[in-house]
């Protein structure tokens, strides 16, 4: 296993078998942030993900974090904030404010820089990545972002700045991507907040398997289309 610098002349990967152990993941680092280069990647189980000012570096973590919509966890008290929701949940209505909001939303610092914000809204323009909007009025107040790969949903990013905002964005995303035929979302790497959620880990085979099958599948055409998917009390 080594770490493999990658060319600005081909958008090609190494296996993900071959990523570093220490640290969990690590496969490669350089190119670039093309649409061409960050689908290739999606398309075999690797994300990018550096700090500001380092070169890109591009990973593969075994185990992965996954969710299952259909197993997403619904504690008592969001059921109940839930039942008397103020917001209003979009899809697709305001990606660059969303993926702003995520890259704000740190405050030990974000990977989002601008090139990152640029890149991410060159997929979304290309209908690859997409946004779920948390409203309350006018504001958005939560959201959170991924990248479409048939069946799966590579999510990246959340952010919430009112109460239970990034739990009613996915809450509300997975039960309409249930309804698209969606049956995985990408977490990338488990945390605290998106355990209490419900993902769980699995192997980085097992994922890779997942994703060979679900990225071949199609969902209804208009599945992405900008729409309204949830309305609270207002």
């Amino acid at each position: 296993m080594r770490l493999v610098q990658l060319s600005r002349h081909s958008i090609a990967f190494p296996s993900p078998e071959g990523a570093l152990r220490e640290p969990n993941g690590l496969l490669a680092l350089g190119g670039d942030l093309s649409p061409a280069r960050l689908l290739m990647a999606y398309q075999h189980g690797i994300f990018p993900w550096f700090s500001p000012g380092d070169p890109i570096l591009w990973w593969s973590p075994d185990p992965r974090a996954v969710l299952f919509p259909d197993r997403f966890h619904l504690s008592r008290s969001m059921r109940r904030f839930h039942r008397q929701s103020p917001y209003r949940v979009t899809l697709n209505y305001a990606f660059e404010r969303v993926i702003e909001g995520c890259a704000e939303d740190r405050s030990d610092g974000t990977w989002i820089t601008p090139e990152v914000v640029i890149a991410w809204q060159r997929l979304h323009e290309l209908g690859h990545a997409h946004s779920i909007e948390v409203w309350q009025g006018n504001e958005l107040v939560g959201g959170m972002y991924g990248v479409a790969q048939g069946a799966l949903f590579c999510g990246e990013s959340m952010f919430s700045r009112r109460e239970n905002g990034s739990k009613t964005a996915l809450l509300v995303f997975c039960e309409y991507f249930m309804q698209q035929g969606g049956q995985l979302i990408d977490c990338q790497v488990l945390n605290a907040h998106t355990a209490s959620l419900g993902a769980t880990e699995i192997s980085r085979r097992s994922y890779l398997n997942w994703l060979d099958e679900l990225r071949l599948l199609s969902l209804p055409g208009a599945c992405w289309v900008p729409k309204t998917l949830f309305t609270g009390m207002r």
